[in-house]
């Protein structure tokens, strides 16, 4: 199977013309294909329907996850093996090539999340960087062979400690990953509000000197999103399905297409809302500032080598008049001459006064 062409780049934070930062929000289908390729493409459109910027699949064998007889998951409600519930969900490598095709029509990129080094050789040519579940964070030989692609890593952290991402950070740097961003992440689906923790982004960006983001599996489609985008996320993920109602582990906890689009929306409110991270006068408010700055007004008509009195001068917002001194500069006033003629009510400039 023939890789795909270069996928389109979309822009990353800092990259617009006002320096405003940007968020690349992935859409995260995962296994909720159903086993169905026509599903696995409307998820490739509703994506991109949504205005995310990636599209994201998984690629696991049952056999390279869990031994036989691994047990129940108590947290799905199913009374199987997870082992025959993984194997139910595994997306067939003949997929590969078709969605990055349809990835690439719809403007998106395709990420594809290996669970194993097999996985992982296969991926390789459709993707332009690697997404990494927080259950393989541990899996160090997994990490090392990834980052031996010599492409970028973005890295969930759930149920993980500060120091197992440092190691896991130190590994995949250490094996040549040219670009790391770890995601605060809450291993819960669905995930709690007060379990969510998105200011743990701070502790990983400040710790470990690296971008962050969110890996988002709470069912609000807004409120965690924003969060994160106001404290600095570089990338925000969430899963989505076609329809909750459809069968499988991973439809309950992830949005509807219609909540996607709306948390999509959000966040690009939110970014124009932070900005560009730089205390500046804005063009909005350059009239305002104009109009009410204050400077020093005459309050009575001065003549030239009239002495000035503090009771002759006051501070006022300059409104349509021309900016004369700053505030600052009245105390320095009372007791010197007026070099010209002064109107009541007329701005008092640096030359006016001898």
């Amino acid at each position: 199977m023939s890789p795909p062409d270069e996928s389109p780049r979309r822009p990353e934070r800092g990259d617009d013309e006002e320096g405003r930062m940007r968020v690349r929000v992935i859409a995260e289908a995962g296994s909720n294909h159903c086993g169905r390729l026509d599903l696995a493409l409307a998820l490739v459109d509703a994506a991109a329907d949504a205005g995310a910027d990636a599209v994201k699949f998984q690629l696991f064998r049952a056999a390279r996850l869990y031994p036989r007889e691994a047990g129940r998951a108590e947290y799905l409600g199913d009374p199987a093996d997870i082992a025959d519930i993984v194997a139910a969900l595994e997306l067939p490598e003949a997929w590969l090539g078709p969605l990055a095709g349809r990835a690439r029509e719809r403007g998106l990129d395709l990420l594809v999340t290996p669970f194993d080094e097999r996985s992982a050789d296969l991926v390789d040519p459709f993707v332009a960087a690697f997404k990494m579940a927080s259950y393989e964070l541990t899996h160090h030989p997994l990490l090392r062979h990834v980052a031996g692609k010599g492409k970028p890593v973005i890295l969930s952290t759930g149920a993980a400690t500060i120091d197992e991402a440092a190691d896991a950070l130190a590994a995949l740097r250490a094996a040549g990953a040219p670009h790391v961003t770890l995601l605060q992440c809450t291993a819960a689906y669905p995930a709690r509000l007060d379990a969510l923790e998105v200011g743990a982004m701070a502790e990983l960006r400040e710790r470990l000197g690296v971008p962050v983001g969110l890996s988002d599996h709470s069912l609000d489609p807004v409120i965690a999103p924003v969060a994160a985008v106001a404290l600095g996320a570089r990338v925000i993920e969430k899963h989505f399905t076609l329809d909750r109602g459809l069968d499988g582990p991973d439809h309950r906890f992830a949005l509807e297409p219609g909540d996607l689009a709306r948390m999509v929306s959000a966040v690009r409110d939110a970014e124009r809302a932070v900005g560009t991270g730089r205390k500046r006068v804005h063009a909005d408010e350059r009239e305002l500032r104009d109009f009410t700055r204050r400077t020093v007004f005459a309050l009575r008509e001065v003549r030239p080598g009239e002495v000035l009195r503090a009771e002759d001068l006051a501070v006022l917002r300059r409104g349509a008049h021309p900016m004369g001194l700053p505030p600052s500069a009245i105390a320095g006033l009372p007791g010197r001459r007026a070099r010209r003629r002064l109107a009541a009510h007329e701005p008092v400039a640096a030359g006016d006064v001898a």
